[in-house]
C-alpha cells in the first residue's frame, strides 16, 4: 500500500529509465514514488534462475556498452552499492565459415591489424570517431538539438546516416564486412536502411573506448545499485503495482511513464488531444527477438579457442548473409540461418553458474509478433561454429515474442527496442514534438526507450525527461 503522502512525481515503470527518471528527480530535491507492476524492479535487466538453480541468466540485457559512455551512469560512484563491471579481453567475434574470426578487440590498432587489405581503410574509419568521441556521445544520447560542436558532429553525421551496406562497401575483405555487419544488426532493421551506419559505428568506437562490459551477478546487479541509491536519497518505491488508469496514482504535480506509447495510450489516452492521440497511434514497432539461455556442462567448444575471451559473439557469417537475413526478416519471413546474437558471460564472472558449469544466452531477429520456435535455427547456428555444442547443454529456457511482451509489457511484439529506430523514428520519437517527453497535458510525461535517444540501457531517456520535468514543473535549470 502507498503511505498517504503527496509527492512531488510519480514514476510508473522500474526499467532503466524510469530508475534514472526517479534518481534525477529525487537528487533535485524533489519527493519521488517509483511503481512497479512486477515483484522485482529492473525491467530490462532482471536476472532469474529460469533453467537449473545456480544458473542465473540475463532475461533481456546482457552487455552493457551504452551504460559504460552514458554520463547518467557516470554521474554516480555506483561501487558504493556492489556494483561491479568486468570487460571481457576481447569485446566481441565474428566467426566466419572455414575458421575465420574476426574480432573488435580494445585496441583498435589491434583489431586493424588483423583485416590485412582493410587495415588502412578501417584505421581512417574508426580513428577520427574515437579523436571526436566525447562530443559524439554527448550528441548520441541527447534529444534532438544543436551541437555544441557543429563540425564534428557533422563528420560524424555524413559516416552515420548512410546504410551500413555502404560502410561495408568501402572493405574489400571478408572479414571487414562481416565486423561491420554484426555491430549494425543490432539496429534490428535491415542493413541497406538510412542511418544503421549509427549504430555499426558507435558499438565499435566504444569497444574501443570502454569495452563491452558485463555486471557481475547479472543485469539485476544494475537494478539493485539503482534501486538502493534512490532510496538512499529518501525515495519510495512500490512493486507489485500495476498502473491501468490514472485514478490508482496518488497527488503528485508530474508522473512520468516509462511505457511506449501503446500502454501510455491505454493509460492517459484520454487526457491527450487528438492530435497527439493520432501521432501516438501511428508509432511504429519494429522486429521482435526469440530469445534463448542455456544451462552448459562446460564452456562452448568453439573451433577457434579465442572466441572463448569474447564477451560476445556474433553468428551470421557473411555481410551478404546477415543482410539477406536481416531483410528477409523485416519482410515476415524466418530465415533458416538467422543472425545470432550471443553472450557467454559465465567466461568472466563466476557467480553465473555452479563450480565448472556455464551459462549461455542468445536471440536471433523474428518478424513483429512472430511465435515460431527458433531454437533449432539458432543452436544450428551455434554448431556451425562450435561443434559439439549440443552435446553440453543441460537446460534451455526459451522465450517467443509473446513470451518477452508477457514478461516486458514494453516489449510490443517481441521488439525490445521500445519501437523502430529507423530515420524516420530516430529523433521523432513517439511524436513530433518540441520536447518529445512532453505529452499534450501538463504534468504527464514519457521517459522510456520509445524517447530518444532510444533502447539500451543508457539511462538517459528518462535522465533527459526529469529534467524536462524539472524545468517545466519545478523551474529548475
Amino acid at each position: 500500500m502507498i503511505a498517504s503522502t503527496e509527492f512531488d512525481a510519480v514514476v510508473v515503470g522500474a526499467g532503466p529509465n524510469g530508475l534514472a527518471a526517479a534518481i534525477t528527480l529525487q537528487e533535485a530535491g524533489c519527493k519521488v514514488l517509483l511503481l512497479e507492476a512486477k515483484a522485482t524492479i529492473g525491467g530490462g535487466m532482471r536476472t532469474v534462475e529460469c533453467t537449473i538453480p545456480g544458473f542465473k541468466h540475463d532475461i533481456c540485457s546482457a552487455v552493457h556498452p551504452l551504460l559504460a559512455i552514458s554520463p547518467f551512469f557516470a554521474s554516480v560512484k555506483w561501487s558504493d552499492y556492489q556494483l561491479q563491471m568486468v570487460n571481457p579481453g576481447i569485446c566481441g567475434a565474428h566467426p566466419l565459415d572455414h575458421q575465420r574470426t574476426v574480432f573488435l578487440r580494445s585496441s583498435m590498432e589491434l583489431t586493424a591489424s588483423t583485416l590485412g587489405i582493410d587495415q588502412d581503410r578501417y584505421t581512417n574509419l574508426i580513428k577520427p570517431l574515437l579523436n571526436d568521441f566525447e562530443a559524439v556521445k554527448r550528441f548520441i544520447l541527447s534529444p534532438v538539438s544543436w551541437p555544441n560542436q557543429p563540425g564534428t558532429i557533422l563528420r560524424f553525421g555524413l559516416k552515420a546516416i548512410q546504410p551500413s551496406s555502404w560502410i561495408a562497401n568501402r572493405f574489400k575483405s571478408a572479414e571487414a564486412k562481416a565486423l561491420v555487419a554484426g555491430m549494425a544488426a543490432h539496429s534490428m532493421q535491415p542493413l541497406s536502411n538510412w542511418a544503421t551506419g549509427a549504430f555499426g559505428l558507435v558499438l565499435l568506437a566504444a569497444g574501443h573506448k570502454v569495452g563491452w562490459p558485463i555486471p557481475v551477478g547479472g543485469s539485476q546487479s544494475i537494478a539493485d545499485a539503482m534501486a538502493a541509491h534512490f532510496r538512499l536519497l529518501g525515495g519510495v518505491i512500490e512493486t507489485n503495482f500495476e498502473v491501468n488508469s490514472l485514478q490508482q496514482l496518488p497527488s503528485s504535480k508530474a508522473v512520468l511513464f516509462d511505457c511506449t506509447p501503446r500502454q501510455l495510450l491505454q493509460i492517459a489516452g484520454h487526457k491527450f488531444s487528438d492530435f497527439y492521440k493520432w501521432q501516438l497511434n501511428r508509432y511504429r514497432y519494429g522486429m521482435g527477438v526469440f530469445k534463448i539461455d542455456w544451462a552448459l556442462d562446460a564452456p562452448i567448444p568453439w573451433q577457434d579457442e579465442e572466441i572463448k575471451l569474447a564477451g560476445t559473439v556474433h553468428i551470421g557469417n557473411t555481410f551478404e548473409e546477415i543482410s539477406w537475413n536481416e531483410a528477409a526478416t523485416a519482410r515476415g519471413i524466418h530465415p533458416e540461418k538467422p543472425f545470432v546474437l550471443l553472450s557467454q558471460p559465465s567466461l568472466f564472472d563466476n557467480t553465473r553458474a555452479p563450480e565448472g558449469k556455464h551459462t549461455a544466452w542468445a536471440y536471433c531477429h523474428v518478424p513483429f509478433g512472430s511465435q515460431k520456435d527458433m531454437t533449432e535455427a539458432i543452436e544450428k547456428q551455434v554448431e556451425r561454429f562450435a561443434p559439439g555444442f549440443r552435446d553440453r547443454i543441460l537446460s534451455r529456457h526459451t522465450m517467443n515474442t509473446k513470451a518477452m511482451q508477457d514478461y516486458n509489457p514494453n516489449y510490443i511484439g517481441g521488439d525490445i527496442n521500445g519501437g523502430v529506430q529507423d530515420i524516420f523514428q530516430l529523433f521523432t520519437r513517439p511524436a513530433l514534438r518540441w520536447s518529445p517527453y512532453r505529452t499534450s497535458t501538463k504534468g504527464l510525461y514519457i521517459c522510456s526507450s520509445s524517447t530518444p535517444p532510444g533502447g539500451g540501457v543508457h539511462g538517459m531517456c528518462g535522465y533527459h525527461a526529469a529534467n524536462q520535468v524539472l524545468q517545466d514543473i519545478f523551474k529548475q535549470g
